[in-house]
């Protein structure tokens, strides 16, 4: 689904332009019940931090009262005169897809460096100091992965998840990405150029939208870098890999068309 220009052209900010400083991107979907210690979290890296700029919350047309958290939080950290990040919300009335709302946020964003982490923080947001060096030897993606020899899970994911994750993964590399051990990990990196070029052409707005973006990253000639983190297996997570099995195929053979004659 196209994005509406306003959007990403006239969203608010009182952090102004961001030199040398990251986005934090975070597209929330019905989270009310972990937003309000998710918030405190990231309010709390920011403020140890001198390079995060502003964190971008999108609601994807959330009914459960996430959208008031958000506001909320927002009116309070607002109130603080000596608050130097920006804490702004792009509210859509209508559930999309995580797809959609990453690419609104992204777009959106003001920071050169602009990271994507899910809601329930599942890697710790210290972990960008994993990525953020790569980005620094010229790579333009960086991408948070879970299964390299030096990713860790903590706990361990259940017999039956890892079984099916592996069966995706099996999948998805014959059809698309073989380099890539983990496109769904929910922390990646992006330079601001990158964001810019490869969100604008991005139209997945489902849970695939990681492979559409990173295959366009590919043609496109950006490189693109995987790195392992740990992460933490979140108690109610809400992508079923099994039940999605079939349906991804489609969806993979019809991003590995698009991006093959997406243009350089």
């Amino acid at each position: 689904m196209p994005i509406d220009p306003s959007l990403t052209e006239s969203a608010p900010s009182s952090g102004g332009a961001c030199a040398r400083s990251i986005s934090i991107i975070v597209p929330a979907f019905n989270e009310a019940r972990r937003l309000p210690e998710t918030i405190e979290h990231l309010e709390r890296f920011a403020r140890g931090r001198r390079d995060v700029c502003e964190i971008v919350f999108v609601d994807d047309g959330s009914t459960d009262g996430t959208r008031a958290i958000i506001e909320r939080a927002i009116a309070r950290h607002d109130a603080d005169p000596h608050t130097r990040v920006a804490l702004r919300l792009l509210p859509f009335e209508q559930n999309h897809g995580k797809g959609h709302a990453v690419r609104a946020g992204m777009l959106a964003a003001a920071g050169d460096v602009r990271l994507m982490i899910d809601a329930d923080l599942s890697p710790a947001l210290e972990e960008i100091d994993r990525l953020l060096p790569w980005l620094a030897r010229g790579f333009d993606v960086v991408i948070g992965s879970r299964d390299l020899p030096d990713s860790r899970l903590d706990p361990p994911q259940p017999l039956p998840r890892r079984l099916a994750a592996w069966a995706f993964r099996a999948v998805r590399r014959r059809l698309l990405l073989p380099e890539l051990r983990d496109t769904q990990c929910g922390f990646k990196l992006f330079t601001a150029a990158a964001a810019r070029e490869l969100f604008a052409k991005q139209i997945e707005d489902g849970w695939l939208f990681d492979c559409e973006v990173l295959a366009l990253a590919k043609r496109g000639g950006f490189r693109i870098k995987e790195v392992g983190v740990t992460w933490r297996n979140a108690a109610h997570s809400r992508v079923r890999v099994g039940r999605e099995m079939l349906r991804a195929i489609p969806t993979l053979l019809r991003i590995r068309r698009r991006a093959r004659y997406a243009r350089r």
